[in-house]
């Protein structure tokens, strides 16, 4: 191996490098990540996207409670947050559904407030709104002056699934016209749409879909975050160089490849940009809010949402991008206790983002 290749960061330097080992990371975040088994290699993944679709949801199945367990622990020794409200309403999709939105306010407010939509992580496959680290979110954003309202959108696999593309979409594009409608009950004057890694994917796919669906005058603005977007993870394009430089590093890519069969498991859809947003036009990106693009710097999904955000630049976009450095993908929104000030700068980003629109 050449000098030139030795100093190439993370993987594409030396194929062996973890997150543990890598000079780069936050070492309070790995301090938290290796008593967990995160921070070193991990076993080969037993799904890829050449496995049988039952396999896939076996697999879900299987590591949805483990994550959930994983990400409450995170959690449980945290005092509450204080000053804050929360309740649940339930109403009905395009689809004849139930969708529970979770309401989160400050409990003393003046006036109207900026609105987050938020819409969790897992893929589009796992994981629940109602996760105390998502409750948390919502929590630590109502503390912040904002209305928060989470969507529990209908997964691919798992408890919550199997309801491939675009059961998940449509729930979220179903909830955000109904905060769009009650803005006066809630008290809110603007509303900004944001989530990370799967919920990156849909609060990307949420806009596109508002503007096909000529409604985009009810979305003031998009905070995604660490989007899981390009649907390439079978076969991974040179150009993404962060699926090779981080790949392992807390996600693995040829899991995600098994991940995005679940979500369309025919593979009709993989280059329709409501279900994989980095395949967007710029006819589709022409004339959509002002986004935020917040990637992480250590993440195999880095170089996705930094290419998002500059196709939305030449398509004449308002467009700002944050790069966090020295975490692991949605590293800045999971390790709330390992690494306060992280999670705060992001959190503060949203806020004030969701304030200046």
């Amino acid at each position: 191996m050449s000098t030139a290749e030795l100093h190439r960061p993370g993987r594409l330097g030396n194929p062996a490098m973890t997150l543990a080992t890598d000079p780069r990371s936050d070492r309070r975040m790995i301090a938290a990540m290796e008593p967990m088994g995160l921070a070193g290699e991990p076993a080969a993944t037993p799904v890829t996207a050449a496995s049988a679709i039952d396999e896939m949801h076996a697999y879900v199945d299987a590591a949805e409670p483990m994550y959930e367990q994983l990400f409450d622990a995170l959690y449980d020794a945290l005092p509450p947050v204080q000053g804050v409200t929360s309740r649940t309403e339930i109403i009905a999709g395009v689809d004849g559904n139930d969708i529970s939105l979770y309401i989160h306010a400050p409990a003393e407010t003046s006036g109207l407030l900026p609105c987050v939509y938020h819409i969790h992580g897992g893929g589009m496959v796992l994981l629940k709104a109602a996760g105390k680290s998502y409750r948390r979110w919502r929590d630590e954003l109502a503390a912040l002056g904002l209305v928060a309202v989470g969507v529990e959108f209908r997964n691919a696999s798992g408890a919550l699934g199997r309801h491939p593309y675009p059961a998940g979409l449509n729930d979220c594009a179903s909830g955000l016209r109904w905060v769009a409608d009650n803005k006066a009950a809630l008290g809110i004057s603007t509303i900004t749409v944001s989530g990370e890694s799967g919920g990156g994917n849909l609060t990307l796919a949420s806009t596109l879909k508002a503007k096909r669906d000529g409604c985009l005058d009810i979305i003031d603005g998009v905070f995604a975050q660490c989007p899981y977007i390009s649907g390439a993870y079978a076969d991974p394009p040179a150009h993404l160089v962060s699926l090779f430089e981080n790949d392992k590093y807390f996600l693995e890519v040829a899991n995600m490849g098994a991940l995005m069969r679940l979500y369309d498991p025919s593979g009709a859809s993989d280059r329709d940009p409501l279900a994989w947003p980095l395949h967007a036009t710029a006819d589709d990106l022409e004339g959509l809010p002002p986004h935020v693009i917040s990637v992480n710097e250590l993440d195999p999904l880095r170089d996705e949402g930094l290419e998002y955000y500059r196709k939305l630049l030449a398509a004449g976009n308002a467009a700002q991008s944050r790069t966090v450095n020295g975490t692991c993908h949605a590293g800045d929104v999971i390790f709330r206790a390992a690494i306060p000030d992280v999670y705060a700068a992001t959190a503060t980003a949203l806020r004030d983002f969701a304030y200046s629109l």
